[in-house]
């Protein structure tokens, strides 16, 4: 029961720890059709998790089920009936839904002058749905735009979801560590339009909950 209003009171939190723990078990997922599959449910909880927080946030819920259903019922048919092309439909909806997911968390966080909890937990769960959005993008302009990325190993094949996971991580972040390289236009488009949004992000919502924090730190 404290446990469920622990996750009542504060689902950006919730949010962020199955982000975080999808990251963690990824790797011991890879190459098994468990995994494929248990990876599948971690993406339709990811979803339903962004729904609610939706729910809790000035934007409208019933755009976020428009996109959330859709990604449910296409990741889930994708991996019961071994079709590859709804994953990228499903990626390209998820996308959608996680952007439009972490515009809701930016509304929440930005309509007032007071920091809680929730909204501190809320600002490390909108940097993980950028970074997934983008991810899903970079999924969707590779299925599109064959030979769009390139790495440091292997560097014809396609690269798979945990690497350009790591691209889009290093990228929102500013670090760069540049092992994943974009090479078509498409692409190099959407890496910069991630570097303006990380850039973007840091310096307005990061920022402004770091002065709110501080001034209220003082005014005790």
């Amino acid at each position: 029961m404290t446990m469920l209003l622990r996750v009542r009171r504060h689902p950006s939190a919730f949010l962020l720890g199955v982000q975080l723990l999808s990251l963690v078990i990824h790797p011991v997922m890879v190459g098994s059709d468990s995994g494929r599959v248990l990876f599948g449910a971690f993406s339709v909880a990811v979803v339903l998790l962004s729904v609610w927080v939706v729910d809790r946030s000035p934007a409208a819920n019933w755009v976020a089920w428009l996109l959330g259903a859709p990604t449910i019922a296409l990741t889930l048919g994708a991996i019961w009936l071994h079709n590859p092309a709804w994953l990228v439909w499903s990626a390209m909806l998820a996308g959608l839904l996680y952007l439009y997911a972490a515009g809701s968390l930016i509304a929440y966080m930005m309509k007032d002058h007071r920091v809680t909890a929730d909204e501190l937990f809320a600002a490390g769960a909108t940097f993980t749905l950028i970074a997934w959005a983008f991810a899903y993008a970079y999924l969707v302009c590779q299925a599109w735009y064959p030979g769009s990325f390139s790495g440091m190993v292997e560097p014809e094949r396609r690269r798979d979801w945990m690497e350009l996971l790591f691209l889009s991580f290093t990228t929102l972040s500013g670090v760069g560590l540049g092992d994943i390289v974009p090479l078509q236009p498409q692409a190099r488009a959407l890496v910069m339009l991630e570097e303006f949004a990380g850039v973007g992000y840091i310096a307005t919502v990061v920022s402004r909950l770091i002065g709110l924090t501080i001034v209220a730190q003082r005014e005790k």
